[in-house]
């Protein structure tokens, strides 16, 4: 496949840890952050993200978040 062929590369982030609050936005340990990687597409970051949100799901102050990487790279891209 060449270049043009490729689907484009889009970065998202997984990562996530406890809150201070479970409708607050302030995490408790930020040296206790679970990153869990870096995705090169949604679907695959999704699937990530659903299986450490599902496997904290008794702990309410727990939040995993997806972070659309590709968005802060080239803030001017329309995708």
């Amino acid at each position: 496949m060449s270049e043009a062929q490729e689907p484009k590369q889009l970065l998202h982030l997984v990562f996530g840890g406890e809150l201070e609050s479970p409708d607050g936005m302030t995490f408790r340990d930020l040296e206790g952050l679970d990153v869990v990687g870096i995705y090169p597409n949604y679907a695959e970051a999704y699937a990530a993200w659903k299986g450490k949100a599902q496997a904290t799901v008794d702990n309410a102050h727990m939040r995993y978040f997806i972070v659309h990487m590709h968005r802060l790279l080239d803030p001017e891209a329309t995708s």
